[in-house]
């Protein structure tokens, strides 16, 4: 796909060199083995990147969706941030807001919205040469993460697999798993992968498990005697996170801590789900919510109300912003994005011993470069 450069009467000024051109690219991924939730099935993942350029300093940013994410940059955004300057982050995150007022902010626009703010956030790191973190000021050197997988297409053996990897090899003492398969209608398989969970990591470990949203809010409650047999502490979606009333009435019921936030695309949706005491941690995801600019703001309203934040999937592009937050709780270490962001992206980070410590290495922006070559393969269009 191609780039943008600026066009004649672009808006230009701002603090810094302009923006001089805005260009996306397209990766799809076959899983490893067929994924699935509580509600949904895949076999490939997409990755859709946005470049952005000033002279000949580069920044990079990139949202998991549809390939159509990357017709947006094109044709939504990439006109209204060209020649902007390339300091002023937040102008550019309020002009490409406005301007995406009647092609709907939710979904696929807030994905591509988010792709190139937080290319924009690199690049002005780049700029100045520092890291991402060092630009926005750390509140912590390390960030600590979770295990994230354990679909639902697992039997027993990858499932434990799986989880001994992350408990005994890498050294992180808390994990995730799946639950919730066929919306709800496993239950019993569900009850009972649990306990193998269990089994697999000890009981010094964090069980958390997600139903996506998958059960009823009575099924949930119900569900939640058994997390508490097996010393689960992280509930996430047991509702639709649309539902804030149910996430409410499921978090008064049970005593692992609920979770949601995964899909919120602006910010006004998190100020509902806090005025709802629907959660008990705000999760938030920098590839849809509007990228680094608003998943920032989106922690201060979460400290406000004096909850913690947890950054979903994306390890790699939350690390620097979640490490400068004071209420982080984790990062979420999501097995099909690790797997993908190793294999294209030079830079990436280490979670043995359960956490990651972005820009330890003094690397400028989020310290993430695209291997052209290792990505090729997968480019779409």
């Amino acid at each position: 796909m191609t780039g943008v450069a600026a066009v004649e009467g672009a808006p230009a000024g701002g603090a810094g060199p302009p923006v001089d051109e805005v260009a996306t690219a397209v990766y799809t991924v076959p899983t490893d083995s067929p994924e699935a939730d509580g509600t949904l099935s895949w076999d490939a993942t997409t990755l859709v990147v946005a470049h952005v350029r000033s002279g000949t300093t580069g920044g990079l940013g990139y949202t998991y969706g549809a390939p159509a994410t990357a017709h947006v940059i094109d044709e939504q955004l990439a006109g209204v941030v060209t020649g902007r300057g390339a300091l002023d982050v937040p102008a550019a995150n309020e002009a490409m807001s406005r301007a995406v007022r009647n092609a709907g902010r939710p979904g696929l626009v807030a994905g591509a919205l988010s792709a190139v703010d937080t290319a924009l956030w690199d690049l002005k790191a780049r700029l100045l040469g520092v890291p991402l973190v060092r630009l926005l000021g750390a509140a912590a050197g390390a960030v600590p993460v979770y295990g994230s997988g354990g679909f639902t297409t697992y039997g027993e053996q990858a499932q434990d697999r799986q989880l001994r990897e992350w408990v005994a090899e890498q050294g992180i003492p808390r994990v995730k798993i799946k639950i919730g398969e066929s919306w709800g209608a496993a239950e019993d398989r569900d009850r009972r992968r649990i306990g193998l969970a269990r089994r697999s990591i000890g009981d010094a470990a964090e069980l958390y498990v997600d139903a996506n949203g998958a059960y009823t809010r009575k099924q949930a409650i119900r569900l939640g005697g058994r997390l508490a047999d097996h010393g689960v502490t992280w509930f996430e979606e047991p509702v639709s996170s649309d539902d804030l009333a149910g996430l409410a009435q499921v978090r008064a019921a049970v005593g692992a801590d609920v979770a949601a936030g995964e899909y919120g695309y602006a910010l006004p949706y998190f100020w509902h789900l806090l005025a709802a005491q629907a959660v008990d941690c705000v999760q938030a995801d920098i590839t849809r919510c509007g990228g680094l600019t608003v998943w920032l703001r989106i922690a201060a309203l979460a400290q406000a109300a004096g909850l913690a934040i947890s950054g979903h999937c994306a390890p790699h592009l939350h690390a620097h912003a979640a490490a400068a937050v004071p209420n982080l709780r984790h990062l979420e270490w999501f097995h099909d994005h690790v797997r993908i962001e190793n294999r294209l992206f030079d830079g990436v980070l280490d979670p043995a011993g359960g956490s990651v410590r972005p820009g330890a290495d003094g690397a400028p922006g989020h310290g993430l470069s695209l291997r052209a070559r290792a990505a090729e393969p997968y480019r779409v269009g």
